[in-house]
């Protein structure tokens, strides 16, 4: 028998939650995530080194910039957006990047004891640079275009510099999702 969850505080986007002994947030709504690999394999037709867009940005309960895939809400604008149109949204807001080919890689949680939100993974590839990206007024995006050879390095050299990784960074660190 699954006890109830009830509602201790709830705000704008997020509730803190209890069930039985365990505390946890939860979006409202029922809002997702949308969570995307954009690789950029270049357009000149040469074999080249594949790149991925990341972004940075200062989160504020981290208290410092955080190095992360793009990502953003689905459904915060529009009811019953599908996850491709959010992450489509997001990349080019975000990054200035457009994608011509989407997939689906799955839901995945990165927080599974705190968070209830859950976030759909998608590969973005055939990217074309549209705009600057950046964000929205309040968000101060920093774009980084990185080639996959060097992302260790990447990553080392902004965790050295006392940036934050974010946890889907491991993604590029490991195999399985990368282009082949």
């Amino acid at each position: 028998m699954t006890e109830e969850t009830v509602t201790r505080w709830q705000g704008r986007y997020i509730a803190a939650k209890t069930q039985g002994r365990w505390e946890f947030v939860s979006r409202v709504r029922g809002i997702e995530a949308a969570v995307i690999l954009a690789i950029d394999e270049g357009d000149d037709g040469a074999p080249a080194d594949p790149h991925v867009i990341l972004v940075e940005q200062y989160r504020v309960p981290l208290g410092a910039d955080c190095l992360e895939l793009p990502a953003g809400l689905i459904g915060d604008e529009q009811d019953g957006e599908a996850p491709e149109a959010a992450a489509a949204r997001e990349l080019e807001e975000e990054t200035g990047y457009c994608a011509a080919t989407w997939e689906s890689l799955g839901r995945f949680s990165s927080s599974p004891g705190m968070i209830s939100e859950t976030f759909t993974l998608l590969r973005a590839t055939d990217l074309e640079k549209v705009g600057e990206g950046g964000g929205t007024a309040h968000e101060n995006i920093t774009v980084h275009r990185v080639a996959l050879s060097g992302i260790a390095d990447f990553v080392e050299a902004r965790r050295g510099e006392g940036c934050v990784i974010d946890v889907r960074i491991l993604v590029l660190l490991g195999a399985g999702l990368m282009p082949r």
